[in-house]
């Protein structure tokens, strides 16, 4: 039973409803122009509809051309390369046979790009990374401009990849979409043994040979990491914002119960189709209340600080402005309620086994922290999510999620929580604006003053710590690494270093306005500050041996000497060494027009301007 909402996620709520009130309203304009409860492909020409149908089987051309069976488009981001997406081989066929179970035709209507951070993190191609959102939200929308589609399944589970799909089946308000997962790899070597062994590569302690092997070890099976970086942390989001199927995020690949649920998902997205009946588009499923819930998940899990862009763009492409103040109000009555790496020493599986989503959704509404009267996929609330999947005799079903946790140091209740606000903080001062994943670091190393070592480049820092000059107390500031400087990439190659910097008694902190990984960890790190380098702002006037507070506690990050530095001049960010090779001049469109950080990140962040 859900209790009376939180009156501080109430007003949240309530602000942002406010705030975007105008442009939500044109958004969902878009759904009321559209007659849903027709085929989509009876508004094309006769010609435009044969070619639909032309590559099909008999049996679904006759379906296509002559009835009147929902269409389901299937936008997938299927590669081989890469563990997370190698299972969504199997899909198309499972989907087509489950399509026609139910009365519907599913086409394979394109597929997105889907890169990982784990391949690029530390060269070039990590520059493209957050712009591939991007590249997959237009991906997303060229084939669904098709429009002959009645409903779309989203194939998609990392880091860039389910923002692309959700920003880009956003524009598409009046369509039903769900978002289907493949689920995580088995567990390999323990993710702290794993942050050992890099950090010992770091300091010269182990060879390549030895790194290699236990990154195998790590990354080993088809599935996503177990880690709980932005990829897993996207999948407790679309729990909480509806659009998975109940419990979907951590069944593992290949197994019944995933192939069950993915059959599942495509009847159920032919019952919510305008067809069906009870239609569910996309664009009334996500609003300010499902927003806000994954707000709320992220913050109760000590989820990815790279959902402070993230999310942020999703809300914009469904109408809802929020801001970072909106993450930081959520943060102080949200309680930890998972411990799970880098965040403690769990996996999600081990997260999943405890009690899983379910337990946490649960936990949530109980303790009146999450909206539960919202418009879900799955044809209730959010209850409904409260419930894991199970198969009963070989037939899907849902049961309620267990009472108690199965392991207390892995995920626990609301009444006795790991901490009393949430995992994530934002932090402000005369540098800018910032966020922490404070969930991730020791109480006593989330405050540090220290003179600050200023960096225009990330393999700068990594050649001063081979020499030893970091060797101190220091706030490392590594700048002119922010969306409109060099796409704002992940520099999760200096977490190894800066760790051994702290385990050798120094007090160190990283200040940048580029990104860290998702899995990131116990180094005290601003990161995403804005206004970044690039825009002038203040963190292009720092120097070494200014005296830097990053302050997790308070939620604060200031130059505290001298008092006149921002008097200087900004250092003007040279960008000559990140123009071109590696496809980064095919960019440079999306770094010309990218937004700030706390707006999103994006080269297109006003999706639906007012009318002029």
């Amino acid at each position: 039973m859900s209790a009376l909402l939180n009156p501080s996620i109430a007003d949240v709520t309530e602000r942002i409803r406010t705030r975007s009130a105008a442009r939500r309203r044109r958004y969902l304009d878009l759904i009321e122009a559209r007659d849903a409860s027709k085929p989509a492909r009876v508004r094309l020409a006769e010609a435009n509809q044969a070619h639909t149908s032309a590559g099909c089987v008999v049996q679904d051309k006759i379906a296509l051309l002559g009835g009147k069976w929902p269409s389901i488009g299937i936008v997938t981001s299927y590669n081989d390369m890469l563990s997370a997406h190698a299972p969504y081989a199997r899909y198309p066929d499972l989907i087509r046979a489950a399509a026609r179970e139910a009365g519907a035709i599913a086409q394979v209507a394109g597929g997105v790009p889907a890169m990982c951070d784990g391949v690029t993190q530390g060269f070039e191609g990590m520059e493209l990374s957050l712009f591939s959102r991007d590249v997959i939200a237009l991906s997303t929308a060229v084939p669904l401009s098709h429009a002959t589609f009645d409903a779309a399944l989203l194939l998609g589970i990392c880091d860039k990849i389910v923002p692309g799909l959700l920003i880009g089946a956003l524009r598409f308000p009046w369509l039903p979409a769900i978002m289907v997962p493949s689920g995580p790899m088995p567990s390999g070597l323990p993710n702290k043994e794993k942050a050992a062994r890099r950090q010992a590569f770091a300091e010269g302690k182990i060879g390549r040979e030895e790194l290699l092997q236990a990154e195998a070890d790590s990354y080993h099976a088809p599935g996503t990491c177990t880690f709980y970086g932005t990829a897993n942390s996207n999948q407790i989001m679309m729990e909480l914002m509806g659009l998975h199927l109940p419990g979907a995020a951590f069944v593992p690949p290949d197994t019944p119960l995933r192939d069950a649920l993915t059959a599942a998902a495509v009847k159920r997205a032919a019952a919510i189709s305008g067809l069906g009946n009870e239609y569910r588009p996309i664009g009334r499923v996500v609003d300010e209340r499902s927003i806000v819930n994954a707000m709320v998940g992220l913050m109760a899990t000590g989820g990815s600080t790279n959902h402070f862009i993230h999310l942020p763009a999703i809300a914009l492409a469904a109408g809802v402005e929020i801001t970072w103040d909106d993450f930081a109000d959520v943060s102080r009555v949200t309680p930890l309620l998972a411990r799970i790496y880098p965040n403690g020493s769990a996996d999600v599986n081990h997260f999943h086994a405890a009690g899983g989503v379910g337990f946490l959704v649960r936990e949530l509404l109980d303790a009146g922290l999450a909206h539960a009267d919202v418009m879900t996929v799955s044809g209730e609330g959010l209850s409904a999510y409260a419930q894991e999947p199970v198969l009963a005799d070989g037939a899907l079903a849902w049961r309620a999620a267990p009472v108690a946790s199965a392991d207390a140091s892995v995920l626990r209740g609301a009444a006795a929580p790991f901490a009393a606000e949430g995992g994530l903080q934002l932090l402000s001062g005369n540098i800018g604006r910032a966020c922490v994943k404070v969930s991730a670091v020791a109480d006593d190393k989330r405050v540090v003053e220290a003179p600050a070592l200023v960096f225009e480049d990330q393999a700068d820092v990594q050649a001063a710590f081979k020499r030893g000059d970091l060797d101190r107390a220091c706030v490392v500031v590594v700048r002119g690494q922010g969306p409109r400087a060099n796409g704002m990439p992940e520099l999760h190659k200096l977490m190894p270093l800066m760790g051994a910097l702290q385990d050798r008694g120094f007090k160190v902190a990283l200040v940048t306005d580029g990104r860290l990984s998702g899995a990131s960890g116990k180094v005290l790190s601003a990161i995403h500050v804005t206004p970044e380098a690039a825009e002038g702002g203040a963190i292009a006037k720092l120097r070494d041996g200014d005296v830097v507070r990053v302050d997790g506690a308070q939620g604060t990050l200031n130059v505290v000497a001298p008092g006149d530095w921002q008097a200087r001049a900004s250092t003007p960010v040279n960008l000559s060494a990140h123009a071109r090779g590696v496809g980064r001049e095919l960019f440079a469109l999306f770094r010309a027009n990218a937004c700030s950080a706390e707006q999103g990140g994006s080269a297109f962040p006003d999706c639906d301007p007012p009318p002029a």
